[in-house]
């Protein structure tokens, strides 16, 4: 009898065991490694964007909403068909490497909900690199400012989604095409222009060395000038007398006869 007492408790329990296991995926949630959340909460203040949960387990009242993201790094590959500042078709291929900033998804989701990729990044990505691209030719962009219009891409495309608590990592421009017919105009014209620099090259190491060889002769007909000028008879006469003195000191014998030489340079007859 005392047991029938018990009963409806038992089954009220059973009951709210029940429910509690059907709701505790509304209760109970765990946030990944690589995943931020924020609360909505129905009948209280709404988004709640300040205050992001971290990885690791959480409970909520399961009539509030649970807004999970994504937060690792995303690649987008986007492919697009421009025309250059002529107007010639050009198709390019781009990547955009970026992420939400982790203590702003709430302010990013109040805007583009979870879908910040498709209703922001790949727009202004798209949109960005035709404005910049629209600003070169087809020539500068293949070829001599190729780097240059990578750089602005990122630069410009990074201002409105940093703006957007998106960080931009790296906005990359895979490839470019042209129509053959311009692709082969541009790549003779560059050609031609590197043929002409080596030309140029060649034309200036012989300047050079020309200019190396006419200084080397002025030099050594300076030098020749001053010797010629230096070398009068009197200097000549001492320098005579002076390896006359030299030979008298010989141990061979000879015949010197002073004064006898041209200019009365001493005159050596014989040598044994």
């Amino acid at each position: 009898m005392n047991n029938r007492k018990f009963l409806p408790f038992i089954i009220v329990g059973i009951i709210a065991l029940f429910i509690v296991m059907g709701i505790s995926s509304s209760i109970f949630y765990t946030l990944e490694a690589t995943e931020r959340a924020v609360i909505f909460y129905k009948f209280g203040s709404g988004l709640d964007k300040e205050n992001v949960f971290q990885p690791g387990f959480h409970m909520k009242a399961p009539w509030n909403d649970l807004i999970v993201f994504e937060v690792s790094e995303i690649t987008s590959e986007e492919n697009m068909d421009i025309n250059d500042k002529n107007g010639l078709p050009i198709h390019v291929d781009v990547t955009v490497r970026y992420t939400p900033y982790n203590d702003k998804i709430g302010f990013i989701y109040e805007k583009f909900k979870t879908d910040y990729a498709g209703r922001l990044v790949i727009p202004e990505v798209r949109s960005m690199t035709r404005q910049v691209l629209a600003r070169y030719t087809a020539e500068e962009i293949y070829s001599t400012k190729r780097a240059e219009v990578e750089n602005t891409v990122k630069s410009e495309t990074e201002k409105v989604l940093n703006a957007n608590f998106i960080d931009a990592k790296a906005v990359l421009i895979r490839s470019i095409k042209l129509p053959d017919q311009i692709r082969m105009a541009i790549e003779s014209k560059l050609q031609q222009q590197q043929e002409a620099l080596a030309y140029q090259y060649r034309l200036d190491k012989e300047k050079s060395e020309a200019e190396r060889k006419r200084i080397a002769a002025e030099g050594e007909s300076r030098a020749n000038n001053i010797i010629n000028n230096s070398l009068t008879n009197n200097l000549l006469k001492m320098r005579g007398i002076e390896a006359t003195l030299e030979l008298s000191k010989s141990p061979n014998s000879k015949v010197i006869v002073i004064g006898s030489g041209a200019d009365g340079m001493p005159l050596i007859l014989g040598n044994n």
